[in-house]
């Protein structure tokens, strides 16, 4: 792991996960449908607590965090021309969590587009091509990569022609992340090393800044209220991006509820918090879990955040 998992942060952890698998029970939370990280800057670097940090599942929306990373690189490496509905897409796709605006992304970052079957050669190429989105995490050295893909577009459904033929009969090429990538993803991003310059780093941390106190905070598809940072005290700073699919068709990609947050308060140090789950009652039936669960996790890492 990047950070050091140190007796205190192990004991504020396990602690912490006894008391909302305790508390959530009814909800459906289970410490075998949860991965979670902790992670705060300690005296020699990163610090926290991890459970089934390397738990890989279907991601649902995170992807698009690191779509948006790779976006701003693309653009800045002149791989991909600057133009009004580019902007409008990578702010869709956080902001909104839009499908088709991430779509629009993968395919200008990739050079592909999608549906209809191909065959031989030509799906081949169209494949080389798509796993550009892997790539280039694999060239960042993270050993938290491992065993991740966001290779796929986002589908409101199940998959048909050469998205389908990828993602393979079996669902082995379905997308997939751990609370570990994704916490690292944070972490780099805001105090650590992206792969990005200056101005477009602060980029890409505005875009994933949530207004608790604005006008869009409690629409659902704005993925707040309904989600780890719903329920925080005023003042509390959030950096964001969730993920929630219901039924899909597909038993594979159904039913899980995410969220990868930064937050920041007068007195305490930055803590990012991953949590993936998985379940039908925490995906639907009980959309205020998460809010309960994101104060919960805030009121009992008081402690260990303490600045």
């Amino acid at each position: 792991m990047f950070f050091s998992q140190t007796p205190a942060w192990q004991s504020c952890g396990d602690a912490l996960v006894s008391t909302l698998v305790s508390r959530f029970a009814e909800q459906g939370l289970t410490s075998d449908r949860l991965g979670l990280v902790l992670i705060t800057p300690g005296a020699e670097g990163p610090e926290g607590f991890a459970l089934r940090g390397d738990w890989r599942c279907y991601p649902c929306s995170l992807v698009k965090a690191f779509h948006l990373i790779h976006a701003l690189t693309a653009l800045e490496e002149g791989r991909v021309a600057p133009h009004g509905d580019l902007d409008r897409a990578l702010r869709d796709m956080i902001r909104w969590s839009s499908n088709t605006a991430t779509n629009y992304a993968i395919d200008l970052i990739t050079g592909t587009t999608g549906d209809t079957l191909l065959q031989g050669a030509e799906y081949l190429d169209w494949v080389t091509k798509r796993e550009r989105l892997n790539r280039f995490f694999w060239a960042l050295g993270w050993p938290e990569w491992e065993g991740c893909n966001i290779s796929q577009k986002l589908m409101d459904d199940t998959r048909y022609g050469r998205e389908a033929q990828y993602a393979g009969a079996d669902g082995a090429n379905l997308n997939a992340l751990t609370p570990l990538a994704s916490a690292r993803l944070l972490w780099e991003l805001f105090q650590g090393t992206p792969p990005l310059s200056a101005p477009s780093k602060a980029r890409v941390q505005a875009i994933l800044r949530r207004d608790a106190a604005g006008e869009d905070a409690a629409n659902p598809h704005y993925q707040l209220a309904e989600y780890l940072g719903g329920d925080l005290p005023a003042g509390c700073e959030i950096w964001s991006k969730a993920g929630h699919n219901l039924w899909t068709g597909d038993a594979r990609t159904s039913w899980f509820k995410h969220d990868m947050l930064r937050l920041a308060a007068p007195g305490r140090k930055p803590l990012i918090v991953v949590a993936m789950t998985q379940g039908q009652a925490l995906a639907e039936t009980h959309p205020q879990a998460f809010p309960a669960m994101g104060r919960l996790i805030w009121e009992m890492t008081e402690e260990m955040t303490r600045a």
